[in-house]
């Protein structure tokens, strides 16, 4: 098996960044996550409110992250840390510190989507501070993140959007792209469903990634990631319920949530060779 794709997704429900290679940590792929919208109460803001976030495309600079969207010019955030008083922010339910980019951010937020961004921020995540995972996937181990949803990595793989894809055609849908599902590593895999029995994923000498919950989706899934528009069919969402790849979980699921367990430092790469080890059965 090879990597096929490898996404960074520098803020978060924002467009991703497709990158040959990355270094890894172990709060993500290198960017991955370091900044949030927030609304006034301080509490993140995703795609699951304004689905047009989809539409603005990110860069990364030596010196800057860029935001750019078809109707304004783009907007250049220096990567330094800004100057300012750390703030609490909620992302699910931790409270994170964080530092506040500068309000011109939001003044360019309000000018790309109109009056339903009124009072939303962006913040960058104080990295002295450290957002513990969930123990309860991590049998014994520890394991920490930036904005994620709650894991560090998300994994999935061309054999599973492939079955998911069939499924929908043969019920009259369209297919679906990777990005409905916003991986961080993408497996170029054959058999469907594979990486739910996955324990591991390794490229030997150099990194392990232990694969720790199948990752429960929601409807972002629905969210056209190029145009930011909802179709009426809550696809792929439907199907994939149907499908209940994980009989013994409520809720749809599509790829697998992840930790880095060996190779701190290292780098990823597209074409990358890995080798599975399977769950106990």
């Amino acid at each position: 098996m090879k990597i096929t794709q490898l996404t960074v997704y520098p803020v978060k429900s924002l467009k991703g960044i497709n990158v040959a290679q990355s270094k890894l940590h172990g709060h993500g792929l290198a960017w991955d996550r370091r900044w949030m919208l927030v609304d006034a109460q301080q509490r993140f803001v995703t795609q699951r409110q304004l689905p047009e976030l989809a539409t603005i495309a990110v860069e990364l600079t030596d010196q800057a992250l860029v935001l750019s969207h078809p109707k304004v010019e783009p907007i250049a955030i220096p990567l330094e840390d800004p100057q300012g008083n750390l703030r609490l922010v909620k992302v699910w339910n931790d409270h994170c510190k964080a530092l506040p980019e500068s309000e011109d951010v939001s003044h360019w937020l309000m000018a790309a989507l109109g009056e339903q961004a009124q009072g939303i921020s962006l913040v960058r995540f104080a990295t002295e501070f450290t957002r513990a995972v969930e123990e309860d996937f991590l049998a014994g181990g520890e394991a920490h993140t930036y904005f994620s949803d709650g894991y560090p990595f998300l994994i999935t793989t061309t054999g599973s959007l492939d079955a998911l894809n069939q499924a929908l055609v043969a019920s009259g849908q369209s297919p679906v792209p990777m990005n409905r599902f916003r991986p961080n590593i993408v497996i170029d895999c054959d058999d469907a469903w594979a990486e739910d029995q996955w324990a591991t994923l390794a490229s030997q000498g150099s990194y392990e990634l232990t694969l720790r919950k199948p990752c429960q989706r929601c409807k972002v899934t629905t969210v056209d990631q190029q145009t930011g528009t909802v179709p009426v069919q809550a696809e792929p969402l439907k199907t994939l319920l149907s499908l209940n790849t994980q009989p013994h979980l409520k809720g749809a699921h599509f790829g697998q949530n992840a930790t880095l367990t060996a190779g701190q430092e290292g780098t990823i790469r597209v074409g990358d060779e890995v080798v599975s080890t399977h769950r106990e059965t």
